[in-house]
């Protein structure tokens, strides 16, 4: 259990670097085991989300280690195909394992993943996409499998852009024969650098990006190396902190374009916000505003992950902010925890509506996701008197060293764990 003191009433002020992506780098890692390669990363977040992605290398055989944000992994040595439960139900992201084993051995055997509980999210979309490349996937005591067969590329349209469907698509066609075409892809930046990593590996793939992905195929050449893009939600998530804050931050390595829509919510809400390649400095007023209406949607609209963060960021605004949530059903489990230091929100299905207040005054939290964690955070350092957010390893998923970055800025936070 970590246990984050949060004394809010300091303005954050200064440089904070923007850690990898660990929505980038997840799906790397599991794309590693495509074909036999040696592989170097740089700027991978040291995260328990990767530390769980590196496990699962290990056990299939494959030599896998992280030297502070460089990782190296050799996966010439990969001699199974299995994923035990343990493993499996520490991260969502597990999942993505699936096309790569197939790809590789033509088989894959695991349990349903884990991770955060943000209600439904069905793997189905996974399973019939490589069942159209002309795999086999059944049930066998709760595990899932999946055998390759003869994978041969087809025509394959998503009904709903699916980030983690994209990417199992992407993976096991590079062992299909043929083209394969996927039409409704997800087109994330996270989606733009895994092509980046498998053209490294010899992938021939074209279109990430767009909502129309071909591949063609690979010829392995044994060795990659890539470098892990910025955390866009990470910067997010620092940037709300400031507005909160009445702050005056430069997030160095940002790429605005890659979280433009919510950088517009916050320049709505008062904040000026400057942007140069690779960097962005926000200077926001003492009290913000209320921003009218954010709707969630797939990449380029506003994201999801973004959605608490920026709620905790308003919850002191002037005005009101309504934000309806298209993508998770539960998305609005930090709601209740926001309450209790005098938040006034309402819930309506899957929409929300923020007043905001005058005052918030600290109170003891419990983190129940990954975001909705760092929005508690966030809310607390507006808070008067001291936050204490009770977190059973959510936070430190996806978000590296925050409190020292945070204490950096001139936060008052402290982690016990």
């Amino acid at each position: 259990m970590d246990l984050w003191h949060v004394r809010g009433g300091k303005r954050l002020t200064g440089v904070c670097p923007i850690q990898g992506s660990k929505n980038a780098s997840l799906p790397i890692l599991a794309a590693s085991v495509v074909s036999p390669a040696r592989i170097e990363l740089e700027n991978v977040p040291r995260l328990s989300d990767v530390d769980a992605a590196l496990r699962i290398l290990r056990h299939l055989g494959c030599r896998a280690e992280q030297q502070g944000n460089a990782v190296y992994i050799d996966s010439s040595t990969c001699s199974c195909s299995d994923i035990p439960h343990a493993l499996m139900e520490e991260m969502r992201s597990s999942v993505i394992f699936m096309g790569a084993l197939i790809a590789r051995c033509g088989e894959a055997r695991l349990s349903l993943p884990g991770g955060c509980q943000l209600g439904k999210r069905p793997i189905d979309l996974h399973l019939s996409a490589l069942r159209q490349l002309g795999a086999e996937i059944g049930e066998d005591g709760g595990e899932i499998v999946c055998r390759g067969g003869k994978l041969r590329g087809t025509r394959i349209a998503l009904p709903f852009p699916s980030v983690g469907a994209t990417e199992n698509v992407m993976l096991a066609a590079c062992a299909a024969e043929g083209e394969t075409v996927l039409c409704g892809a997800a087109r994330e930046p996270e989606i733009v650098a895994l092509q980046d990593f498998l053209r490294a590996m010899g992938a021939r793939i074209r279109g990430a990006g767009s909502d129309r992905i071909v591949i063609e195929g690979m010829e392995p050449t044994g060795r990659a190396c890539a470098r892990i893009p910025p955390d866009r939600i990470v910067a997010a998530t620092i940037a709300c902190a400031a507005a909160a804050t009445g702050g005056d931050v430069e997030l160095r390595g940002a790429e605005a374009q890659q979280f433009s829509t919510v950088l517009h919510f916050l320049n709505r809400a008062g904040c000026d916000i400057m942007c140069r390649k690779r960097s962005l400095r926000l200077i926001a007023p003492g009290i913000l505003r209320g921003v009218g209406e954010i709707v969630t949607a797939p990449y380029p609209g506003f994201p999801t992950d973004a959605q608490p963060v920026l709620m905790a960021a308003l919850l002191k605004a002037r005005g009101e902010t309504r934000i309806t949530e298209t993508i998770f059903e539960n998305r609005f489990r930090q709601v209740p925890e926001l309450r209790r230091l005098g938040a006034d929100i309402t819930v309506s299905g899957r929409v929300a509506e923020i007043r905001g207040v005058r005052r918030l005054r600290g109170a003891t939290l419990t983190a129940g996701d990954l975001r909705g964690g760092a929005a508690m955070l966030v809310a607390g350092l507006t808070a008067e008197g001291e936050t204490l957010v009770r977190d059973r390893g959510h936070i430190m998923r996806g978000y590296e060293a925050l409190d020292l970055r945070l204490r950096a800025l001139g936060a008052d936070i402290d982690r016990e764990y």
